[in-house]
């Protein structure tokens, strides 16, 4: 029996990159295969009329190939990090119903995939989970999902769409947040600049009544940008049409070449990979100075309170030693 997905819900939203999936396979068979993506149209009850249209059309023959190098790229890096940590933790960051953790199984790493309850409600219909494999329902701005993952063989996280609908102040805190929670591991992402993340969110945007775009999480020179978040965060990145693959196949034409390399280039659409090191000697030092003076209770004297204001090194070292003074001996 199909599992039957109505007009204008939530299960509907899941369609859409789904069939993207079973095109991208169909239309570029030497780039994409997506052999999950096939079965489960097949399995749904779900009128893809208007979806199979608008599949002929050159913009989203363009589309597909958009998101088949996008999970193509993806996956390279999760299995990249996998060479050197094979019992890793593998996370899907609102993964919908995508399978890329299970192409990516190396036999040996653990494989998480989070979205939101209905979502997960959906995924444990169509795809159950395998071994090793859990779905976890979360908002993944509730880090509460952190304590599910088990992180001592490393971990990968990779989000694909996803980010384009955080504000950019919840993506800085939830990558803030994991390099504090899984030093050594790896968060990877699909990205673009402020004039592409318009473009994509221009429909979702006026039906949500939102006016600032500004504040939607965009990047151009992801290094110089995201490094600044934390001192900690190794950050690279590659355009995600052309940086991995140069796109000379017999199914993909020079016009669609030609503005792969204006995505990449104008609009900045790009694989960002931030490595979450540890801290420094001296950062560690800096954190562990200041946490002595709160617990004391003496941050508030007014010397202790000028140091503790500053962000050099030597100053929260003079903070120390003169909150030493007000420390009772033992």
């Amino acid at each position: 029996m199909k599992y039957k997905i109505e007009k204008n819900t939530v299960q509907e939203t899941l369609i859409i990159p789904l069939y993207a999936r079973k095109v991208c396979s169909e239309l570029y068979p030497n780039l994409y295969q997506d052999e999950t993506a096939v079965r489960l149209i097949n399995e749904i009850d779900y009128d893809f009329s208007e979806a199979e249209k608008k599949s002929h059309s050159l913009m989203q023959r363009f589309g597909s190939l958009e998101v088949a190098m996008r999970q193509n790229d993806l996956a390279f890096e999760v299995r990249d990090y996998l060479k050197s940590h094979p019992n890793a933790a593998v996370v899907n960051l609102g993964c919908g119903l995508d399978s890329t953790g299970r192409s990516c199984d190396n036999g040996s790493c653990k494989i998480y995939n989070l979205d939101f309850p209905d979502v997960i409600a959906v995924r444990d219909e169509l795809l159950p989970t395998g071994e090793r494999e859990e779905n976890i329902p979360c908002n993944l701005n509730d880090t509460e999902w952190f304590a599910k993952i088990d992180a001592s063989g490393g971990a990968v996280f990779f989000a694909s769409g996803v980010f384009y609908y955080f504000l950019t102040e919840q993506v800085r805190t939830l990558v803030q947040k994991m390099a504090d929670a899984f030093p050594s591991g790896v968060l990877v992402f699909d990205a673009a600049n402020r004039t592409a993340v318009k473009m994509i969110a221009k429909t979702w945007l006026k039906s949500a009544k939102i006016k600032d775009v500004g504040a939607y999480f965009a990047v151009s020179d992801a290094k110089s940008e995201l490094s600044l978040w934390d001192s900690r965060l190794h950050v690279t990145s590659r355009g995600y049409m052309l940086g991995y693959n140069d796109l000379r196949d017999p199914s993909v034409s020079g016009f669609f070449r030609f503005l792969a390399k204006v995505g990449d280039g104008m609009m900045k659409m790009q694989i960002v990979k931030i490595g979450f090191g540890d801290r420094t000697m001296k950062e560690t030092c800096f954190q562990n100075i200041r946490a002595v003076v709160m617990a004391q209770g003496i941050e508030k004297t007014y010397q202790i309170r000028v140091f503790l204001c500053s962000s050099n090194f030597n100053s929260l070292l003079l903070a120390f030693q003169t909150a030493l003074c007000y420390i009772p001996s033992c």
